[in-house]
């Protein structure tokens, strides 16, 4: 059990500069650095069952670059980002979708579920890269067939990302929400 790897590697950094080592990326020593993934790599499948291990890491200012929250992302299987801008918008749960990875998705879902997933992130992504044309006005539908349909679906797909805290969804009616909102955005596409 433990807290959180930033404190883990907060307490190393203490131990490694007072043992004398020097100090690397952002003030932490390079054993921070070689014992994260002697740590991380403890959880996965062994010979007689499997750990699976929920790691948090705090990043100050929602600094994705954040040497031990990049650190980590490079060994974990996935990692899930919660955003203060969602949690602080009332957007619950607050998970920021186009920054979350899963390098599993592959062994624990279909190829068409994958494909609505991949739908999804695009016209989110499409959405984030005109929201700020949209926002001041600037946008003129049509310009973007992709951006017209993320506009048109907006409030589905709040709504599809939303839950309450005392909510609880079966993950197939889930996964028939999503292709339902996938189905809508390309009859819409084949509407233009």
């Amino acid at each position: 059990m433990m807290d959180s790897l930033t404190r883990f590697a907060m307490a190393q950094r203490e131990v490694g500069l007072s043992a004398g080592e020097p100090p690397a990326t952002r003030g932490y020593p390079p054993s921070v650095f070689s014992l994260l993934p002697k740590l991380l790599e403890r959880a996965g499948a062994a010979e007689t069952g499997s750990i699976t291990g929920l790691y948090t890491v705090l990043v100050e200012g929602d600094d994705m670059n954040e040497p031990i929250a990049d650190a980590a992302r490079s060994i974990l299987d996935g990692h899930i980002v919660l955003t203060r801008r969602l949690a602080t918008a009332g957007h619950f749960p607050s998970i920021e979708v186009l920054d979350s990875i899963s390098r599993v998705e592959p062994a624990i879902t279909t190829a068409e579920r994958r494909g609505h997933a991949r739908e999804l992130r695009r016209l989110m992504a499409a959405y984030r890269d005109a929201r700020d044309l949209i926002e001041i006005g600037a946008y003129v539908r049509g310009a973007n067939p992709l951006v017209d349909r993320a506009l048109a679906l907006l409030d589905v797909i709040d709504a599809f990302l939303r839950q309450d805290v005392t909510e609880t969804v079966p993950s197939e009616s889930s996964w028939n929400d999503l292709r339902m909102l996938v189905e809508a955005s390309m009859q819409l596409a084949g509407a233009r």
